[in-house]
């Protein structure tokens, strides 16, 4: 028998469930079955990429889903730069954190934060899992890389604040995440469990203060990272750790808002707990609203749910704990509403976009004059193996935007783990004889076949110029520019330099 028998009905508990869970779904319609679950209390449903279409789709789809519940929280992850899903199909009209930090202008990121958030206003979606507050200390990151403001804890402090500025100044929510820090780590949750091997003075040094800032800022929400810490706790990853998200989160920090978990999909935790143990043990650690991302449908969706009520019957979950995670994701919806409310929808300005991945631009040539092309090159893109976290598909790179400024452009493209091939390689700069080569790669530094082509080809012709298009590291020689991001705006803004078109500056 449980220690403590629930004071609810079964009823009663499944309504607490259906408000602290948040599906994602497959179409660019709503299916039956969230929309059947909207009807019946569920408050929030997230979107992703493949949801997504174009603005009139989307508006469209979020009608569509208040007209099941008005109330109900639309989320997305929208960083800009290499995370996008209302560009998937485009690549972002605005750069990520990592190239708004190299420009380091407060002001500028906040104008970014403010312009993402009129697109999303304008489609009906009212809260942001961005920015990401993650300050990227390990440079073989695999999943923050650009996504992260930087390196150093101050400038990604300052940054994170004015992001989430920004957003609130258009009307939409922004959640801080992945705390208490994704940047320290060599593994993709996504994938599997990472360990932070910092103690608690480092990370509290390193870590926290962009949580800090945007608390400081106004953030209402904060998403948790699924991290082994045993700084903190040596058996539970973040997520599910109550040392964390209460002791941590709560009462050091003193937050008292929305906590989100990231996707308990993600194998981090689901390969360890299941998707229910995952989520029971989120919400018993203090967690208040369940991500699932999209993989769940209709039919794992009514388990967890069922699970979730069953949890407290069994005592495995305090009825209390439940009722407290469904009060804070309603009051942060209400609160997202009232400040929707409080503020007209900003339109859109792509062209800070533009702006910002312009001057986020770095080179070590000391004459620009060696950048630009007097012919038509050959563009040789160094393919990289996709993440879950920025979907699949999302273009990036030169190619489209070189090759509408300098038309004759020869665009070859390596796919992704390409292994080095010298009878290929032979024939690329044969091709390339007596043009110019250009040489497109992302986090060269954490792809050992791609630098092994590029010290090959850049042997044989060191006059090439190489855009790094991720996060910048010692270079293996030649002429390089960074734009500090793989967004459409950042190579738009290279192809300019490229092509002798880059506007002038006052």
């Amino acid at each position: 028998m449980p220690l403590n028998r629930p004071i609810r009905s079964a009823d009663e508990l499944l309504v607490l469930a259906d408000r602290v869970l948040q599906p994602g779904f497959q179409g660019t319609t709503a299916p039956d079955w969230i929309r059947r679950r909207l009807g019946d209390g569920l408050g929030s449903v997230l979107l992703f990429g493949p949801n997504i279409r174009d603005r009139a789709q989307t508006s469209a789809l979020t009608d569509a889903l208040r007209a099941e519940n008005p109330d109900v929280l639309i989320a997305i992850d929208e960083e800009g730069g290499d995370v996008t899903r209302l560009e998937a199909a485009t690549g972002s009209s605005y750069p990520g954190n990592l190239a708004l930090g190299v420009v380091d202008d407060s002001e500028l990121t906040a104008a970014v934060a403010r312009s993402i958030g009129g697109e999303l206003r304008a489609v009906g979606i009212g809260l942001d899992y961005a920015p990401d507050a993650d300050v990227n200390s390990n440079p073989d990151n695999p999943v923050i890389g650009a996504r992260s403001f930087g390196a150093d804890p101050v400038l990604a402090a300052r940054h994170t604040a004015a992001w989430v500025r920004g957003l609130h100044d258009a009307g939409v929510a922004a959640c801080a995440k992945h705390f208490p820090g994704h940047g320290d780590t060599d593994t993709d949750s996504h994938l599997d469990l990472p360990t932070v091997a910092m103690d608690a003075d480092t990370i509290a040094e390193l870590a926290l203060p962009p949580f800090r800032a945007a608390l400081d800022a106004g953030a209402r929400a904060v998403m948790t990272a699924h991290l082994l810490i045993p700084a903190y706790d040596a058996e539970r990853p973040a997520t599910v750790s109550p040392r964390v998200i209460t002791g941590l989160l709560r009462e050091e920090l003193g937050f008292d808002g929305l906590i989100v978990s990231d996707a308990v999909e993600m194998q981090a935790v689901r390969a360890r707990y299941g998707l229910t143990g995952a989520a029971v043990r989120a919400l018993a650690a203090g967690v208040d609203l369940i991500c699932l991302g999209n993989g769940s449908g209709d039919a794992e969706f009514a388990r967890l749910r069922a699970d979730v009520a069953d949890a407290v019957a069994l005592g495995e979950l305090a009825e209390e704990r439940l009722v407290e995670a469904a009060a804070r994701a309603a009051d942060f919806a209400a609160w997202q509403r009232a400040l929707a409310d409080a503020v007209s929808t900003p339109a859109p300005d792509r062209a800070v976009g533009l702006e910002a991945a312009r001057r986020a631009l770095r080179t070590n040539a000391e004459n620009p004059a060696a950048l630009r092309l007097n012919t038509p090159a050959v563009l040789i893109e160094f393919g990289v193996p996709g993440t879950v976290a920025e979907g699949d598909g999302v273009p990036w790179g030169l190619g489209p935007a070189l090759t509408a400024l300098m038309p004759g452009t020869l665009r070859i493209t390596l796919p992704a783990l390409t292994p080095y091939d010298p009878a290929y390689a032979g024939r690329i700069l044969a091709e390339a004889a007596g043009r110019p080569l250009v040489l497109a790669v992302r986090d060269a530094h954490r792809r050992p076949a791609v630098r092994e082509w590029l010290r090959a080809l850049l042997a044989r012709r060191p006059d090439a110029i190489t855009v790094e298009l991720g996060v910048p590291q010692p270079g293996l020689g030649g002429v390089r520019i960074n734009t500090h991001g793989a967004a459409r705006v950042c190579g738009q803004a290279a192809a300019e330099i490229l092509a002798g078109r880059a506007p002038r500056r006052a």
